[in-house]
């Protein structure tokens, strides 16, 4: 793989380059260069990027993709009401689930 410009991060329009210079700058995991460079950050949140990512420590530092440390995944979050919850607790008892 020679081509410097190919896109590792699509989300974050992450080059290899950009990786491979983190990794000549001592960042050895995946977390040490999503936290640089926002890599695995975007919508997809890692699922195309983070075995590239790890193709490339793996490659760089000689050892099996097995040993290469993989990030915790979580799954995007976002906000919800009180309301919201009290909504669904008492549809929940309608329906007999919730008590």
């Amino acid at each position: 793989m020679a081509n410097k410009d190919i896109i590792i991060c699509r989300c974050e329009d992450i080059t290899r380059e950009m990786i491979l210079e983190c990794i000549e700058q001592g960042y050895q995991t995946i977390d040490d260069i999503k936290r640089v460079t926002r890599a695995g950050m975007g919508p997809c949140q890692g699922r195309t990027c983070r075995l590239l990512i790890a193709q490339e420590l793996s490659r760089a530092f000689g050892v099996p993709m097995e040993e290469v440390l993989m990030p915790t995944f979580r799954p995007p979050t976002k906000p919800i009401s009180m309301g919201a919850l009290a909504d669904a607790y008492e549809e929940g008892k309608k329906g007999g689930g919730a008590e």
